[in-house]
């Protein structure tokens, strides 16, 4: 910890005891994020009893978090590098312990929905700070890596442990118990970010008006992003509404682009996607979404529908890549000081795009093969997570690191929902019937695996594409690039 640069407000810790103190209520802001939807998801039955939900009540009670959370983060991105990180941070743990503690009185499936909503919109406060602020706590790249790693690792714990901890506690207590679990999870964060960050140096941000309409649009843009993907699975490519959705969104990106070009004081200045390592750790980030969210979701039905595993039994079939995920982190720092920054992202993007391909070219001949790819997507998943991110905030400006993370994890939310609808719209073109009745014909089997291939040669293709733009681009980064601040001038590496 000799690399923390002690004593410079707004950016480091005073003292080796604040910056674990700083980390660990970083960590809190994560797990909170990874833990919340998994935890929540064993739960859906008995809320659907008990609070007499329909069926899109359900999936909004889910819903509702995933897309406040995506179609917020931009805006409050740039409201924190207005308004400081930590300020803007500790105002979202305050909202997600108050909405935690509004569930022990929810009634009824709206006002769940409600609930969810508020915590996304916490969610959207806190968790792109949280990658700016573990950043800024130290000035050597080395334990950089290392904070972010710890971050990471303790979310991804709670993605993994997440669905048998919500079976444990709905087998002795109250569903509600589940999301009033997050109350003192904001605690802890609040503490630990109020005691062991410093406030925000004046310096580190910057007093640009807020572009108010570039806010809505780019939130409107993003939310109707997250939704065509939902209604293209729930109502099938045959609908209208999935069509219209996605052809309102891309109007309305267009219409965000041309207002942040023609803003004087845009809320996303565009020349920073132009920078070498913010538009390659992007590509990195959305190639990694696609490929998770996809396979995750073409293994599932593969194990549960074509195979016939129970759910227990299924669970158990993604276990390797909850080890990988989680036993990785010893592996991602070491990794890192051996191959570098660049050529890290660069193998472990591959074998993203590697474990698609053999999903999709033999996943039907085998669980080995089904294993195989789970672990290269996650082991690919795992150094990536944390490497892409951490390039994209070391290519930006001081004063635009949180609209930075907030990109990093828009494209991760917006991709995950891409892969998601892209294997749901080939399965629901080539398999004729109900998926999910508990018996397939032999023709209905032979239209699955055709389905699941050509799904997954597909986001492989997508994937393989976004990866090799990455590389492209950032080769054209310098090793150590110094951000020149953009308000003025244009960097001559854009």
């Amino acid at each position: 910890m000799n690399e923390m640069a002690a004593g410079r407000p707004g950016r480091t810790p005073r003292s080796l005891r604040e910056a674990w103190v700083a980390l660990a209520g970083l960590s809190a802001v994560f797990l909170f994020e990874m833990l919340d939807n998994s935890i929540l998801n064993v739960a859906l039955p008995v809320i659907g009893r008990e609070l007499h939900a329909s069926t899109t009540a359900l999936q909004w009670v889910t819903g509702a978090y995933a897309v406040v959370f995506g179609g917020l983060m931009l805006a409050f991105g740039a409201i924190a590098d207005r308004f400081g990180r930590r300020r803007i941070m500790l105002v979202g743990l305050v909202l997600l312990g108050g909405a935690s503690l509004a569930t022990a009185v929810v009634t009824s499936a709206e006002q769940l929905i409600a609930v969810r909503a508020t915590m996304g919109a916490a969610a959207a406060m806190t968790t792109p700070g949280s990658m700016a602020l573990a950043f800024r706590l130290f000035d050597e790249d080395g334990p950089r890596v290392r904070a972010l790693t710890l971050i990471s690792t303790v979310g991804l714990v709670g993605l993994a442990v997440g669905p048998t901890a919500g079976g444990v506690v709905l087998a002795i207590a109250p569903w509600q118990v589940l999301l009033l679990v997050n109350a003192p999870i904001a605690v802890l964060a609040f503490l630990g970010v109020r005691s062991g960050i410093a406030p925000d140096d004046p310096a580190g941000l910057h007093r640009d008006p807020l572009d108010v309409p570039g806010m809505l649009l780019g939130t409107a843009t993003i939310v109707l992003a997250l939704l065509a993907p939902t209604l293209f699975v729930d109502e099938g490519a045959g609908s209208w509404a999935p069509w219209v959705t996605t052809a309102v969104a891309a109007v309305s990106a267009i219409c965000f682009v041309l207002r942040e070009r023609l803003a004087r004081h845009p809320l996303l200045d565009l020349r920073l996607l132009a920078l070498p390592l913010v538009s390659s750790g992007l590509a990195f980030k959305a190639a990694t979404g696609l490929a998770t969210a996809g396979l995750g979701y073409m293994v599932t039905l593969q194990l549960q529908l074509d195979w016939g595993w129970p759910p227990a039994l299924a669970a158990v079939g993604m276990l390797p890549q909850v080890v990988v995920l989680i036993a990785g982190s010893a592996f991602v720092n070491p990794f890192v000081e051996r191959v570098g920054l660049d050529r890290a992202t660069w193998i472990s993007s591959a074998a993203v795009v590697s474990g698609l391909a053999v999903y999709g070219l033999l996943g039907r001949f085998g669980y080995l093969w089904v294993a195989i790819a789970l672990v290269l997507v996650a082991a690919g998943m795992r150094v990536v997570g944390v490497v892409a991110g951490f390039n994209v905030v070391r290519g930006l400006p001081e004063n635009r690191t949180t609209i930075g993370t907030a990109l990093v994890d828009t494209a991760t939310e917006v991709t995950s929902g891409t892969g998601i609808a892209v294997t749901g719209t080939i399965l629901a073109v080539l398999f004729t019937g109900d998926i999910a009745t508990s018996h397939w014909s032999p023709r209905q089997t032979g239209e699955f695996h055709r389905a699941v291939t050509l799904a997954g040669l597909t986001l492989t293709v997508v994937a393989a594409a976004l990866v090799g733009w990455g590389i492209a681009r950032s080769r054209n980064a310098a090793g150590d690039q110094a951000a020149t601040p953009i308000d003025d001038t244009v960097p001559q590496d854009a």
